[in-house]
């Protein structure tokens, strides 16, 4: 089985088909999805989904590249994760591709995002692009890692050189791959994948974008994210099988995911 752990099914594009991307997540093996919060005004969107399907989970966050919109405090982060099915902070990070000027305001966004990861032991899904020196710094300085005290997280649709990933995986994060490392011009990104262990390995799909091959150009969707699966089996010469099971066992480990499963549980039992 797969899990896509990171997705954005809510967006007005997938939502409009979800029972058929649902019906194609069984038909692909994909148990479970994440979906990812990308500001606070469609936060309750991402929630809504996350309470209607037992196996969609979601964060609560604001992306870096989302400037004209509220940026949320550590507290109002933490009192909107205490719902048990927001099992992460993000997505957060900093994103110098996109935009530029004077991005202290994406840096202070970023720690804000921080510190509600530790003060609710979630843990953190982390965008960088273009900015990897600022977000590493400053993941050191906030202590987002558990050789801190932190609850540590994923670098979620990595693109960044092995060097990133191996300070990332020393401060106890992993590392998400998407579509992207199937792609033929991916040839760095591969070598990155190679280097790591695959116990500090996510997939993802990041839909609606970054479809992977043979999907490539397409639309992306959750039940895509086994063909990531399948590329980094052939690609670090695994069984498949090994990919599926450590893949969706780092999911569990990180999110605490069977944790939430009791949860859910007792919250949805007859009374």
């Amino acid at each position: 089985m797969y899990i896509d752990s990171h997705c954005h099914i809510n967006f007005p594009e997938l939502a409009a088909r979800l029972p058929e991307l649902l019906q194609r997540m069984e038909d692909n093996g994909v148990t479970h999805a994440l979906c990812v919060s990308v500001d606070l005004p469609d936060f309750p969107q991402v929630l809504a989904l996350a309470e209607q399907y037992p196996h969609i989970y979601a964060s609560v966050g604001v992306h870096p590249d989302y400037e004209d919109t509220e940026d949320p405090s550590a507290e109002r982060l933490v009192e909107l994760s205490q719902h048990p099915k927001i099992i992460a902070i993000g997505e957060t990070g900093l994103d110098y591709f996109r935009l530029k000027g004077d991005l202290e305001w994406q840096r202070e966004r970023f720690r804000q995002h921080i510190r509600a990861s530790r003060l609710s032991r979630k843990p953190l899904i982390i965008h960088t692009r273009a900015a990897s020196e600022d977000t590493i710094r400053i993941m050191r300085e906030e202590g987002a890692g558990t050789d801190q005290g932190g609850v540590a997280g994923v670098m979620h649709c990595f693109t960044e050189p092995l060097e990133v990933a191996q300070a990332a995986v020393e401060m106890g994060f992993y590392i998400s791959f998407s579509g992207i490392l199937t792609f033929k011009s991916a040839k760095d990104l591969q070598a990155v994948a190679k280097e790591l262990p695959i116990e500090r390995i996510l997939i993802e799909t990041d839909s609606p974008y970054l479809a992977p091959a043979p999907h490539r150009g397409k639309m992306n969707e959750p039940g895509f994210v086994k063909h990531v699966g399948e590329f980094l089996a052939d690609l670090k010469q695994l069984p498949l099988k090994q990919v599926q099971e450590q893949t969706t066992q780092n999911f569990f480990d990180l999110f605490k995911f069977a944790q939430k499963n009791e949860v859910e549980r007792q919250i949805h039992a007859p009374t």
